[in-house]
């Protein structure tokens, strides 16, 4: 069974930083393209960041560009996201999730992942 588990997730001020872990099971984690994804209060479920299979490429909303980094280590089966400079707007529940295929296009598209984790919680106070 495959399970995705998020951590990393807190409080933290305008200005700070945090790291998101997310570690993978019951899956062949390098098989998988995987993304992080963030639903602020009150609104839609929105992509944050993706990474390639083997890590070379990486693929971030415009909103979060040069302020976050998405990261894997497939030997440790662990997708991380760096998220610097936080803003409030950052606040949101923070999920990871996991997808087989490799169409670059859908990428942002989170009906087109396959396992989701469970989220964490980030709020940046002003």
């Amino acid at each position: 069974q495959v399970q995705l588990v998020e951590s990393g997730g807190g409080l933290v001020q305008a200005g700070g930083s945090l790291r998101l872990s997310c570690a993978a099971s019951g899956l062949t984690f390098s098989s998988y393209v995987m993304g992080w994804f963030r639903q602020p209060p009150g609104k839609e479920r929105e992509f944050v960041a993706a990474i390639s299979r083997s890590g070379l490429n990486t693929y971030y909303a415009d909103s979060v560009k040069g302020q976050f980094t998405i990261s894997r280590d497939n030997a440790k089966n662990t997708v991380y996201l760096q998220m610097n400079s936080l803003k409030p707007e950052d606040t949101a529940v923070y999920y990871c999730a996991a997808r087989n295929t490799l169409v670059v296009v859908t990428i942002k598209r989170k009906e087109t992942y396959d396992y989701w984790g469970q989220g964490t919680q980030v709020t940046v106070s002003s």
